[in-house]
C-alpha cells in the first residue's frame, strides 16, 4: 500500500511516498480503507519536534530518541471497514467509520486499530460515520472535537456559564465554541479579522479581532477561559476569570474518555455539530498540506484525500 512516511524529524520535505506492506487485523481490530486524513497540529508538532522545552526529554523518549519510532502520522481518518478480526463484534464489513487513530498512522491506503483502547491519556476509538457528513468532513472531525470535549468537561461547564474560547476558528475552537453553545453557555470567540464570520457562524455570541482587542483588558470576566492553540499563558488569563474561574490550555490537555468519539458522532447526527473543513490535498500533495498548516492560518481542518476513495 502507498503511505507518507518520515524517518527524521525536520520540515514537511522529510515526508515522502513509498510503498509499504497492507496491514492485516489482529482478532481485536478493524482493517479501515482510508478515504481522508488531517493535517492536525499533533503531526506538525511530531514531524517537527516542536514542543515546549518542558516535555523536551519525555516527549524524545516517546516519539524517539535518534528519529521517529512511527513513521507514519495522521492521527484520524474516515474510510470503510474492509476486514474484521475475530473477536470484533461491534463492525461489519463495509461499515462507514471515523476513527481516533491515537499515535498515527493515518496518512496511509490502509489502517489496522482496536474498535476502543486507552493507553494513558490517548484513546483510540472507531465509531460509526455520521450519514450527515462526507467522508472529508468526518476525517476532520475525532482530534478536534474529542480534544474540545475533555477540556469543556474538565472545566465543567454549564448553562449559564460565560466561556472564552481564544483560537476559535481552528480545530479544536470551532469545536468548543459549539460545544460550549450546546452546554448553554455565553461564549466569547477570538480570531482573526479573516474569521470572524465563520465563528459567529458557529454560535459564538460574541467574537474579537484578537489584533484590534486585547481580551485581558477589556473588563470582562470569565467562567471558563480556553486557549485552544496554546498560545496564552495563565497569567495573561488570570485578570479575566471570576473568583472560581479556570484557564486551560491545550499544552495540558487532559485526556478524551472512551466513546467520546461516538458521544460526538451522535450530536453531528443530530445536527448539534459540523465540521469545519478548510481546503483538501490529495496525499501526493502532503508536503504542500504541511507547510499550509504550519503557517499558522488555516480554518477549522485541512484534510488529506486518497486516490482510491473513487474506485470503491
Amino acid at each position: 500500500m502507498k503511505a507518507a512516511i518520515y524517518e527524521k524529524y525536520g520540515p514537511p520535505e522529510v515526508l515522502s511516498l513509498k510503498e509499504i506492506e497492507k496491514p492485516v487485523p489482529k482478532d481485536n481490530e478493524v482493517l479501515i480503507k482510508i478515504h481522508a486524513t488531517t493535517v492536525a497540529a499533533g503531526d506538525i508538532r511530531m514531524r517537527g519536534f516542536k514542543v515546549p522545552t518542558a516535555f523536551w526529554l519525555p516527549a524524545r523518549f516517546a516519539l524517539g530518541l535518534t528519529g521517529p519510532k512511527r513513521k507514519i502520522l495522521g492521527m484520524e481518518v474516515s474510510g470503510v471497514v474492509e476486514s474484521i478480526g475475530k473477536g470484533v463484534e461491534k463492525f461489519r464489513v463495509g461499515d462507514e467509520v471515523l476513527a481516533a487513530t491515537g499515535f498515527g498512522g493515518g496518512y496511509a491506503e490502509y489502517i489496522c486499530l482496536p474498535a476502543t483502547d486507552v493507553v494513558g491519556r490517548v484513546v483510540i476509538e472507531v465509531a460509526k460515520k455520521p450519514t450527515k457528513l462526507s467522508f472529508e468532513e468526518a476525517a476532520a472531525v475525532p482530534i478536534g472535537a474529542m480534544t474540545a470535549l475533555a477540556f469543556l468537561r474538565k472545566a465543567n461547564v454549564k448553562s449559564g456559564q460565560k466561556v472564552l474560547v481564544y483560537g476559535a476558528s481552528g480545530s479544536v475552537g470551532t469545536y468548543a465554541v459549539q460545544l460550549a453553545k450546546y452546554y448553554g453557555a455565553h461564549v466569547t470567540g477570538i480570531c482573526s479579522a479573516s474569521n470572524l464570520e465563520l465563528v459567529k457562524s458557529l454560535g459564538a455570541d460574541v467574537v474579537i479581532d484578537y489584533a484590534k482587542e486585547d481580551f485581558a483588558k477589556n473588563g470582562q470576566r470569565y467562567d471558563f477561559v480556553f486557549d485552544a492553540v496554546g498560545k496564552i499563558s495563565s497569567s495573561k488569563a488570570k485578570g479575566s476569570l471570576t473568583e472560581n474561574g479556570v484557564f486551560l490550555s491545550t499544552w495540558g490537555n487532559p485526556g478524551p474518555e472512551p466513546n467520546d468519539l461516538s458521544t460526538l458522532s451522535d450530536l453531528i447526527e443530530a445536527g448539534k455539530l459540523k465540521a469545519v473543513v478548510d481546503r483538501t490535498y490529495p496525499l501526493e500533495q502532503i508536503v504542500e498540506a504541511h507547510r499550509y498548516v504550519e503557517a499558522g492560518h488555516k480554518k477549522g481542518n485541512v484534510v488529506i484525500t486518497l486516490e482510491h476513495n473513487n474506485n470503491l
